[in-house]
């Protein structure tokens, strides 16, 4: 049976080219060994760490991540992008170049008679006013307008400091569940469905696999982690989502 997959939060670039590219690989082996079985996969934001799209100038690197994109959807495979808070700077380039459609904002859909809500979780839920700010500023189209000003070689070179900046200041301790009550998606999504049913809640963001059953307790909310330390994605058959692993033999 063909499966869907979701996987967030690659974060390629950091903390440095040789350690970025050594994770591009593995995530490079991980979409080989599912394309075997994907009927879809869905990329839920901050694959990378920075992203800013110039008329014709894009950041470079990640050409094995961008060639098996590429590949996968040349043999078939639909593949979804959704912008994080770290990538929310992309907007032709995926679709015009891979056929990737880019979403900006989360999706309800239908897959294989489930009710999926799916996003990258950025700005959701109750708090963070200051980023929720920020993001509006920085989603202006006044305010792309004025960067893209900027020579790239100095352009990006800043916002990838500012994004390394951004990183140092809210990784100073790991990340750890401190129970579901202080998981503002998890409040969200049972916000949500006071107005309507979900069966499952995808999210990235939040850096930390998590699978909890929600108040009403049939929906689940699934964060897929990332790829710095767990390696973690979601599987669904058809049937159940699953939270899995990727581990190499």
């Amino acid at each position: 049976m063909k499966k869907i997959y979701f996987a967030s939060d690659f974060h390629l670039g950091v903390p440095d080219a040789q350690t970025s590219r050594k994770r591009e690989k593995r995530i490079v082996r991980w979409l080989e060994m599912v394309r075997h079985d994907a009927e879809a996969i869905y990329l839920l934001g901050d694959v990378f760490d920075f992203w800013f799209e110039y008329t014709t100038v894009v950041p470079k690197g990640y050409v094995r991540l961008l060639g098996k994109l590429a590949e996968l959807r040349d043999s078939g495979i639909p593949i979804y992008f959704f912008i994080g808070n770290h990538d929310m700077w992309m907007f032709k380039y995926f679709e015009e170049e891979l056929d990737i459609p880019i979403y900006r904002a989360p999706l309800q859909i239908e897959l294989k008679g489930k009710q999926f809500f799916i996003g990258h979780g950025d700005g959701l839920g109750p708090g963070d006013k200051g980023y929720k700010f920020m993001k509006k500023v920085f989603s202006n189209p006044i305010c792309q307008w004025l960067f893209a000003r900027l020579h790239p070689n100095f352009g990006i070179k800043l916002a990838t400091f500012w994004s390394g900046k951004s990183r140092e200041k809210n990784e100073k301790a790991p990340e750890e569940f401190l129970g579901k009550e202080k998981e503002w998606l998890y409040l969200y999504a049972n916000r949500k469905l006071e107005t309507a049913h979900y069966d499952y809640f995808i999210f990235g963001h939040r850096h930390l696999p998590l699978d909890i059953t929600l108040e009403n307790g049939i929906s689940r909310y699934i964060n897929l982690g990332e790829w710095m330390n767990f390696n973690t994605y979601a599987e669904f058959d058809g049937q159940e989502v699953y939270l899995k692993t990727f581990e190499e033999t």
